[in-house]
């Protein structure tokens, strides 16, 4: 008998350690990315480069404070238009899509899930530029919600689908009604994981160039109208990392490191917020 329970906890350890190693592995790259940065970047981050927008180029010094209110601005526009829509999907699948219909959406957000994001930029240019002949800010907006939906509707669907249905049997029983079940008890239960899905979608888009580039294009100038051309981060680190400057390469490993922990603790607060209040 003890050499039974001797082996199960030599197998248990081994497992515990292997689980261990995998996880130290798969967050090691995110480690090293954010140390190459800070040991790259950290040395062009001053004040001038948070109040000054960039200088003409051969020159050197200068800012991207036009990219960082630029990013935060169309980042804003996503996620008014992309996280309702998308958890609002994600709620209908989860509550209601058993037919073709939810089977078709399914299948449509499994589909752009997997589109490059250089196509949706292509057809939000078609959509949102073209017609109007002008790129802008709110363009650029509209192709990264486009990114954020699917991502958000599938992920909100599978964090609704973790909730015991005897909840929701338990609020129909109490005489609540269908769509209050799904907003006040099953929506609640599940907020961490669809926060945690909104914040990976905020992630994902935060970074993306290709759809800014043919939609709000970038721009030099300090501007806040969101239906004029605007730059962000992710277009200034392409213009700059493409150009042949050190002082650019130096502000793009700069604007990379920004970027970075923009999104790393919008991420850090949100799941603090979300603990705090519902100890989850």
């Amino acid at each position: 008998m003890s050499v039974r329970i001797a082996t199960r906890r030599i197998k248990s350890g081994f497992f515990t350690g292997l689980v261990v190693l995998l996880c130290f592995l798969a967050v090691l790259p995110l480690f090293l990315i954010f140390a190459d940065l800070v040991h790259k970047g950290a040395s062009s981050i001053n004040w001038d480069f948070f109040v000054k927008i960039p200088v003409p180029a051969g020159q050197s010094g200068g800012g991207v404070s036009n990219a960082i209110v630029g990013t935060i601005i169309i980042v804003l526009i996503a996620c008014v238009i992309g996280i309702p829509i998308g958890i609002g999907t994600g709620l209908y699948l989860a509550e209601y899509g058993i037919g073709r219909l939810g089977w078709f959406v399914r299948f449509l957000a499994d589909v752009l899930n997997g589109t490059p994001s250089i196509v949706v930029g292509i057809f939000a240019w078609t959509w949102f530029v073209k017609p109007v002949h002008h790129f802008s800010a709110l363009a650029g907006g509209a192709a990264l919600a486009l990114l954020m939906v699917p991502m958000l509707a599938r992920t909100t669907e599978e964090m609704l689908r973790l909730v015991p249905n005897s909840l929701r049997e338990a609020a129909l029983a109490l005489g609540y009604p269908r769509w209050r079940t799904s907003l006040s008890v099953m929506a609640r239960v599940a907020l961490s994981g669809i926060v945690t899905g909104a914040l990976v979608g905020v992630a994902r888009v935060a970074g993306e160039t290709a759809p800014l580039l043919f939609t709000a294009l970038g721009n030099i100038n300090f501007d806040t109208n969101i239906k004029e051309p605007m730059q962000t981060l992710s277009l200034q680190i392409f213009t700059y990392a493409t150009g042949p400057f050190e002082d650019w390469h130096r502000l793009a490993w700069a604007s990379a490191l920004v970027l970075m922990s923009l999104v790393l603790g919008l991420a850090l607060a949100a799941r603090w917020a979300t603990r705090r209040r519902y100890g989850t």
